[in-house]
């Protein structure tokens, strides 16, 4: 049932659409069902309690989002994912690669000293006795 209030008749509701059309009723003067519910009033009532139920919905996303998160730090990462798993590796593999840089690195270094360190020392003797 669609109430006017501006014309004071009942009628049909029509059920094609979801709104009542203008031309059949204003939409400050049509009334839903009981004569009371006011069709702007029943709109504005929906959207807030929708949107009430949104934001409820996003922040109990993020509470758990949260506590899980913070379960995980505090249980040490115990269970590691795909990217901390990755990411212990890449280390692992950078961290070997310096290590053979500075072997290579010490080996040339004892090279040059052995092969320049009898010089040296005999330019140091040369020039002591001098």
């Amino acid at each position: 049932c669609l109430w006017c209030a501006s014309s004071r008749r009942c009628m049909e509701y029509p059920v094609q659409r979801i709104l009542p059309p203008a031309d059949l009723c204003e939409l400050r003067s049509a009334r839903w069902g009981v004569c009371w519910v006011n069709f702007e009033a029943l709109i504005i009532a929906m959207s807030v309690v929708g949107g009430t139920f949104l934001i409820m919905l996003g922040v109990c996303c993020c509470c758990c989002c949260c506590k899980k998160k913070s379960k995980k730090q505090v249980s040490g990462g115990s269970l590691p994912d795909k990217d901390d798993e990755r990411a212990a590796r890449e280390r692992e593999k950078r961290r070997v690669r310096q290590e053979e840089r500075r072997a290579e690195m010490k080996s040339r270094h004892d090279e040059i000293r052995r092969k320049y360190g009898t010089v040296m020392t005999r330019v140091i003797q040369t020039k002591l006795e001098m």
